[in-house]
């Protein structure tokens, strides 16, 4: 071997050697790409399970402003009756 071909072979495996790297930080790439696509997923959940949240508080505050409605005409409806059946 001349070293011409000495050079060229090691150019030849420099070069398979970046080509190893580069595919590695493909697949890590990939892999964080995957991940972020995970997390935008998420969130876009999180994002509808706090809205749904959000909604099913306001309608349990109606309900139970709603309730309190309804005891309050019923004890007014309770003072009225022993009244009416006292006549």
């Amino acid at each position: 071997m001349n070293a011409l071909d000495v050079v060229s072979t090691g150019a030849l495996m420099l070069m398979g050697a970046i080509l190893l790297m580069l595919l590695m930080q493909a697949l890590r790439l990939r892999e964080i790409r995957q991940v972020m696509l995970d997390c935008q997923k998420n969130a876009r959940w999180a994002s509808i399970w706090e809205m749904e949240s959000k909604e099913l508080r306001s309608a349990l505050r109606a309900e139970k402003a709603h309730v309190e409605q309804l005891r309050g005409k019923v004890a007014i409806l309770q003072a009225l009756v022993p009244a009416a059946s006292g006549e």
